[in-house]
C-alpha cells in the first residue's frame, strides 16, 4: 500500500513511519515544511518525495494518508486527504474538540472516505495484559483503576509546541496524553462519564497537570493522571478487584524501541516488549507473565480494512466519545 505521512516531527518519524515500514507499506510522499524534517524524511526514505504542503501530498497516488502533524493543523490535513478520497488515519487526538472531531468524521462520511485515529497505546503490553487478566476474573470484581502518564520535566521546552500552545490551539497534557489515558479506561471497562477534573499548568504555557476521574457504565472507577511535573511518579497502571489488586509500574518498552531506530519488521518485534505485572493479595505478591506489545498490530488491521477484511481498529464512536471526556474535563474542571 502507498502512504503519505503529513508531518515528520516525534509522531512521524518515530512512531508511524517505522510501523508503516515494519508492515510493508511503501512511504511514498512525507510533507514538512521544515528543512531538519526534511533532512530526516530523505535519509530515512529515500526514495519519497519530500513535499511542502498537504495539497502537494494528497495530489499522489496514495492509498492512505497519515497525519502526524502538530493538533492545530489536524483538521486541514484530514479535509485534504477526505476531499481526494483516500482513506486517513489521524495521529490522537483526532481534532482539538468534540465540533471538530465530529467534523473529521461527518467530512469522511459524506464523502464515503474512512477516518480513523491512532489510539496506538491500547496495544501496549499494559494494555493487552490488562484485557486478558479481566477476561480470567483472577482480580474479582473490579472497582477502581489508577492509570497515569506522570513525568518530572520542572523546566518548559521552549521548541515544543505541545508545551507551549493554547489548549485552542492543540496544546497542553489534556490533548496530548489523555487521550490515551481515556482511550484505554473505556477499552477495558466501557463507556464512561466525567464525574471531575482538575487540569491546571504549573510551569507557565500549555497546561501541564491534568486529573480526569470517570464513572463507567459498569460501575467502574478510573483515575487517570496527566502531568509532566511529578517528582514521584507513581505506578503506570493499578487496577483495584474485590480479590486482588493488579500493578504495572513501568511504561511499555516500544516507545524507547522506535526511537532507538527499531522497526517491528512483518509487523512483528524481534525482542520482548513485556511490562512487568505483578497481582497483590495484600502481602502477597505474584509475578505474571504479561503479553508482548505490538503497536505494528494497528497498521495491520488498518491494511485489512482498506481491503475489506476486517474492521477499522479504532472506532469513530470511541474517538467521539473520548474527545467529549475531553471537553467536559477541560469546561468543567476545577480550579484549585
Amino acid at each position: 500500500m502507498r502512504v503519505g505521512i503529513a508531518g515528520y516531527g516525534l509522531a512521524g518519524r518515530y512512531f508511524h513511519a517505522p510501523l508503516l515500514k515494519g508492515c510493508g507499506y511503501e512511504v511514498v510522499a512525507i510533507q514538512t515544511s521544515n528543512a531538519d524534517r526534511a533532512g530526516h524524511a530523505l535519509e530515512d526514505f529515500p526514495n519519497a518525495e519530500v513535499v511542502a504542503t498537504i495539497e502537494e501530498l494528497v495530489a499522489h497516488k496514495l492509498d492512505l494518508v497519515v497525519v502526524a502533524s502538530a493538533n492545530l493543523v489536524h483538521a486541514e490535513h484530514a479535509f485534504a486527504a477526505i476531499n481526494a478520497g483516500i482513506p486517513v488515519v489521524i495521529d490522537k487526538p483526532m481534532g482539538r474538540t468534540f465540533a471538530e472531531t465530529a467534523e473529521i468524521i461527518s467530512a469522511g462520511e459524506r464523502a464515503g472516505v474512512p477516518v480513523s485515529t491512532f489510539f496506538n497505546r491500547r496495544w501496549d503490553s499494559d494494555a493487552l495484559t490488562i484485557k486478558k487478566v479481566l477476561a480470567s476474573g483472577v482480580l474479582g470484581t473490579i472497582h477502581r483503576m489508577d492509570s497515569r502518564f506522570e513525568r518530572f520535566r520542572p523546566e518548559l521546552n521552549k521548541a515544543s509546541w505541545r508545551e507551549n500552545m493554547s489548549a485552542a490551539d492543540g496544546g497542553g497534557q489534556l490533548l496530548d496524553l489523555q487521550p490515551h489515558l481515556i482511550s484505554t479506561a473505556i477499552d477495558w471497562f466501557g463507556k464512561a462519564e466525567l464525574v471531575t477534573s482538575t487540569v491546571r499548568t504549573i510551569r507557565g504555557g500549555a497546561d501541564d497537570d491534568a486529573v480526569l476521574v470517570l464513572k463507567h457504565d459498569s460501575g467502574v472507577l478510573s483515575i487517570l493522571s496527566a502531568s509532566v511535573v511529578v517528582g514521584a511518579p507513581g505506578p503506570r497502571i493499578r487496577i483495584l478487584g474485590s480479590k486482588g489488586a493488579l500493578v504495572i509500574n513501568d511504561l511499555d518498552p516500544q516507545e524507547a524501541l522506535l526511537k532507538a531506530g527499531k522497526i517491528p519488521m512483518g509487523g512483528k518485534w524481534d525482542v520482548p516488549t513485556k511490562s512487568k505485572t505483578f497481582i497483590h493479595r495484600g502481602d502477597s505478591v505474584e509475578e505474571i507473565v504479561g503479553e508482548d506489545g505490538n503497536y505494528a498490530t494497528f497498521y495491520t488491521l488498518v491494511a485489512g480494512a482498506i481491503a475489506g477484511t476486517n474492521p477499522w481498529p479504532i472506532s469513530n464512536d470511541d474517538a467521539l466519545l473520548v474527545a467529549h471526556i475531553i471537553d467536559q474535563a477541560r469546561n468543567n474542571a476545577l480550579h484549585v
